[in-house]
């Protein structure tokens, strides 16, 4: 049972290169994943901006008192 052993320096380092990079793209597309999945600020900016034009929308509609 030779193993690992038996494999030259330079397919060693493949394989680690290989298995790092896995890891890397894996963090990678997890982390964009996670934070591209909820848009909840997104949403509370757009329902507060909707709110204010609403709001400047009537303000403009009742003449003012000066």
């Amino acid at each position: 049972m030779s193993g690992f052993n038996s494999l030259g320096p330079k397919m060693k380092n493949l394989i680690v290169a290989g298995g790092l990079t896995s890891f890397v793209v894996g963090v990678y597309l997890y982390t964009m994943r996670a934070v591209g999945g909820t848009d909840e600020l997104q949403v509370a900016i757009d329902k507060f901006e909707a709110q204010k034009s609403k709001q400047n929308a009537e303000e403009a509609a009742v003449p003012s008192k000066a």
